[in-house]
This record gives structure tokens, sequence and C-alpha cells, in this order.
């Protein structure tokens, strides 16, 4: 990590401390107890605060995820928070006004503030990537296919903040746009006379004793080491990484909705978040959304769709309509039509639902029966499971889940139609990703993305 990196990393830290001694002297100002300030409280709040941070990994380098993620981290990290410093006021039991507004007022100001500031320094770091001022110095090893994409997958995201310097390889297989700077063998020379932050080795799994050499040479020069590995070939499991001892061993292993605590969770959170929604916005959005269909155009509010779900069984997918009612899936040929920009079927009310995810609300039913999740992958109409399933790897593994409302691929942009087997491919991978790595706080990260998609639309949703 360079100088930059660092001096930011210690912005975060003080950014921090500033927030919850705002925080602290809101909630007195907000429950009329200002001249009760207490220096011992406020010493007591930041050491919990920086304590639970290690637990939370509130201070992890999440540059290139999303700012929803850093939210639900914040969350977390406020749950943590609140449990253990209540718990500290319990035994010590300290003079003061600290009751359940006072609470409440401190934890509420040190999330909006923490939230505020975040996004803040975020985006300053953003335009620091952007001018080239704060970036990672990355050499590559390796002209693999991993390397490859991990180039241009850099150079096109400029807010991961990395600049590739260049590659090395034994033969002189280069990546078009990036300098070839020489074989293997001279890392020890390139690391002596040139300013690099990270080396990033991609080369092949099997290439143990070249892979080790780099590392020691790295661990020499006190340079950093990526690894790319090539997961492809375990894309049925799940693949963790653990150590034995000294030993690193990768485990191939169940799925994380494989084990029956967390499908009861997943359910539990399905029904409750559905049932609220139902109860709430949905009152109103539901009955608002279907009279603006019946003013607009002829036919049914609801659209039903024949869809594959978990297992590869179908479903009735349940939509808002938002074509016009003489629209065929299917074209002469039996080809499905996927919806495109300015489709001719699509109806005025039609195009806002679709581009704000609106037309989705009926599938809320579709939880509550049991047969789609509120998160999950994005289940595909039949015509277009059967167009996929023998052009795309591993498309049929996105089935070993309740498909959902909202993804991890809708969120990363992978929505709207699929023009090629690429954009198709592109979105299995991430369901894929998803599927691996669930998590409950992954859930509430997507539902959070999607939230903020609603606000600011989505290009590629029409």
């Amino acid at each position: 990590m360079n100088k930059k990196s660092n001096r930011f990393a210690l912005i975060r830290y003080v950014n921090d401390a500033l927030v919850v001694i705002a925080a602290y002297s809101l909630a007195l100002w907000n429950t009329g107890h200002i001249d009760q300030w207490n220096p011992a409280f406020g010493l007591l709040s930041l050491v919990l605060w920086y304590f639970v941070s290690s637990f939370s990994k509130l201070y992890a380098d999440r540059r290139s995820n999303k700012f929803a993620e850093e939210i639900i981290f914040i969350v977390y990290h406020l749950i943590l928070f609140t449990i253990l410093l209540s718990s500290s006021l319990f035994f010590l039991k300290p003079t003061g006004a600290y009751d359940f507004h006072f609470f409440a007022y401190f934890i509420s100001a040190n999330f909006l503030l923490a939230a505020i500031t975040k996004y803040i320094l975020r985006k300053n770091r953003h335009a620091a990537f952007y001018q080239g001022r704060m970036n990672d110095v990355v050499l590559l090893v390796g002209a693999t296919a991993a390397a490859k994409n991990f180039y241009d997958t850099v150079q096109k995201y400029y807010y991961y903040g990395y600049k590739v310097e260049g590659l090395i390889d034994d033969e002189m297989n280069n990546i078009p746009g990036c300098d070839y700077l020489g074989k293997i063998s001279q890392l020890d020379l390139i690391l002596k006379s040139r300013y690099v932050d990270e080396v990033v080795i991609a080369l092949p799994t099997d290439d143990y004793s070249t892979i080790q050499r780099c590392i020691s040479i790295c661990d020499y020069y006190r340079t950093k080491v990526r690894i790319l590995p090539d997961f492809k070939q375990y894309a049925t499991s799940s693949v963790s990484i653990q150590t034995i001892g000294q030993v690193p061993v990768m485990n191939v292993g169940r799925l994380p909705l494989d084990r029956l605590e967390n499908r009861i969770l997943k359910r539990i959170f399905d029904v409750t978040f559905s049932l609220v929604f139902f109860l709430t916005f949905g009152l109103i959005l539901f009955p608002l959304i279907a009279l603006l269909i019946k003013l607009t155009s002829k036919g049914p509010v609801i659209f039903k769709q024949e869809r594959w779900g978990l297992n590869n069984e179908t479903l009735i997918c349940y939509k808002f309509r938002t074509m016009v009612q003489e629209s065929e899936d299917v074209d002469a040929e039996g080809n499905y039509q996927q919806a495109q920009k300015d489709d001719p079927r699509i109806t005025r009310i039609g195009a806002f639902l679709r581009k704000t995810n609106l037309d989705e609300i009926p599938q809320f039913w579709n939880v509550l029966i049991g047969n789609m999740s509120v998160v999950g992958p994005r289940p595909h109409p039949t015509p277009l499971n059967i167009e996929s399933m023998n052009t795309v790897d591993n498309y049929m593994l996105r089935h070993i889940v309740l498909p959902g409302i909202s993804g991890w691929a809708q969120v990363n942009g992978c929505r709207g139609e699929t023009r090629t087997t690429e954009d198709m491919q592109d979105r299995v991978d991430f369901d894929l990703s998803y599927i691996h790595r669930w998590s409950f706080w992954l859930d509430c990260q997507i539902i959070l993305q999607t939230v903020i998609n609603f606000f600011r639309g989505d290009q590629n949703a029409y």
C-alpha cells in the first residue's frame, strides 16, 4: 500500500472518531442533556467502536464493491457496537441520561453521519483514482486468460484504483495494451528498479515452483502478492480457503444454502419481508398501479408466465402487465422474443414499471407461496431456458436454489436483453457467485442496492 493509501486509511479512522463524538453531542442535545457531556463516555464509545471494527470488518478495502455493501457493514457494525456499549454501561452504571431515547438518537446519528461521510470519502477516493493520484501500481506475472481478465477489468473500471505497470512472462505473449517488461526470471531486477505496490501472479496453478519463487522474491522486497487462481474447474461446488497448521487447504464442499439452518433463516426473512412490504407499500402501490394499467391499455392487470424455478420445476410467475395484450413471447420461427429497447409491445406505463422494477411487485405472492425468494437468480421464461441450457456453461446450476425477485446479477448491471451468449454467461456467472457465497448480509446488500437502483433507474431495464 502506497503512502497516499495509508493516508486515506488514517483519514477513515479519524473520520469515524469525529462521527462518534458528533453523534454523542447530537444525542445529548436532542434529549435536552447537553450539559451532561461526559468525556469518559466519549472515550468508551471510541474504544468500543474500534474494538468492534476488528470483528465487523468495517475498515476492509471495498473499493471494488458497491456502496450498498458498505452500508450493510455499517449496520452490522452498529449492531455489535450497540450490544457491547449497552452491556458495558449496564455494568459500569455511569451517571447521565443514557436511556432508550438517548441510545436511539445516538445510534441513528452514528448511522447517518457514518454513511454520509463514508460516501463523501468514497467519491473523493474515486476522483483520486480517476486522476491517477492514488493508484496502486501492479505488476502482472503470466500472460494467462486470468491475467487478461484482470487487466481488462482494472482498465475498464478506474475506481478499482489499480495501474498496471506491465507484464512479465517467459513467452512473448503480450496482452494488448499492456507493456511487456521481460521474462519471469527478471522479476528481481524489475522490483529493484521500478516502484511496484503489488505483484499479481496469474500463472497456471500446476506451476508451483515458479509461483513459490516469485513469492520469495516479493517477500524479500516486501512487495504485496496476489494470486489469481483458476476456480472454473470447481464451478459446480462451493470453494473456500483455510489453513491446517501452516498448510493452505482449498475446501470444495457444501453450498451455504445446503444447510438447513440457513434455509430456515432465508425463508423466515422472505415471509417477514413480503408481509411487511404488502402491509405498507403494497397497500398503496398495488391498487394504484393496477388502476394505471387499466386506464392506459386493454387487458388484464396481472401477467402470468411459465418460468423455471428450484430443481428445474416450472412455476407461474406473476407480474404487472407491461406489454399490450396482443404481444407474443415467441416469434413465427419459435424463438423467444426478449424485450428490446424501444420495444413497440411495451406500453407507456409499462416502460416506467420495468425501469423501476415495480412490475415485479406481484412476485411477492410467489415468495409467500414458497416457489420464489426475495433474493436469488432471476427465473427465466421456459423458451429462454431451453435456448440457453445447451449454449451457456453451467446454466442449469442456477436452479439449485429458489429464484428471486432481485438478484446479484441484476444489481451488477446484468438486466434486460441478453443479445449474445456472452451476455447470458455473465448473468449466470453472477448467479453462481451468489449461490456459492450466500449470506444473510449479502441478501440485505442486494435488497438495498435494488432500492438504490429504483431511485436511480437502470439503463439496461426496458
